[in-house]
Parts: C-alpha cells; structure tokens; sequence
C-alpha cells in the first residue's frame, strides 16, 4: 500500500502470496512413465474411444402432420424400449419442445436434426441425417 492509502496495481511484491509456496514434493513417489502414458489426456495416451453402437438414421418429416415439421429418429439396433424413453427424455430436454416414442422411432417436434445429432454422438451412436 502506497503512502496515499491506496492499493497499487503494477503488479507488484506486496500482492504476491503463493498459496502452495509451503507445500513440497518431498516424500511423493515419482511418477512412473507407464502411469503417465496410460493416463487419459497425456499426450502418450491412446485416445479412448467408445465403440459404436451402430448407424440411426435423422429424417425430417411433415407429411401427415397438418404442415408441421417433425425430426424422427429411427434405425436403432440392439436397445428396447426403457432406453429409448430415457434418450427421448434427453432429446426433449434439449431441445425444450415435445416429443414421444411410436413404433419403435423417436419423434421430436420441429427442425432439431442437428442437436439430436450431437446427443446421439454423445450416446456412441452414428447418426446419419437421411432424407429432405
């Protein structure tokens, strides 16, 4: 602090406190290069992928709907019925608009192919925008 009273900013010696200046490495054990490669985000690590669970397809449909537009997802391989409500929960959420599961398709009210392309990606699918 300045004779003045005030705080100076240029950075200088009496705003310096290092919280961990204390703190030392002493009785730690060194990190082995194996554990440092095998880590997920080191630059040695093999990226972690998650197999695919197989190809959905995104149409855009309004025939039969009064002129409104529908985004259905369909193509699902492999899962029932409970996962596919918890994905159309999901899907709704994001988008903050209706939708339901029917024969075996999720429907989603309006154009949201490209934000159910994320969440699918997200849930190890491969979403495929098919159609108009």
């Amino acid at each position: 602090m300045s004779a003045d009273g005030k705080v100076g900013t240029s950075g200088g010696s009496e705003l310096i406190q290092n919280p961990f200046g204390a703190l030392s490495g002493a009785g730690l054990p060194a990190a082995s290069p194996k554990s440092a490669a095998g880590r997920a985000g080191s630059p040695g690590a093999p990226a972690a992928r998650k197999p695919s669970r197989g190809r959905v397809d995104i149409l855009r449909e309004t025939g039969g709907r009064g002129g409104k537009t529908v985004t259905v997802v369909t193509g699902f391989t492999g899962i029932g019925l409970p996962e596919k409500d918890q994905l159309a929960k999901k899907m709704r959420a994001a988008c903050g608009c209706g939708g339901t599961v029917k024969d075996g398709r999720i429907e989603i009210q309006g154009d949201q192919r490209e934000t159910l392309a994320r969440i699918l990606s997200e849930s190890g699918f491969r979403p495929v925008f098919a159609g108009g």
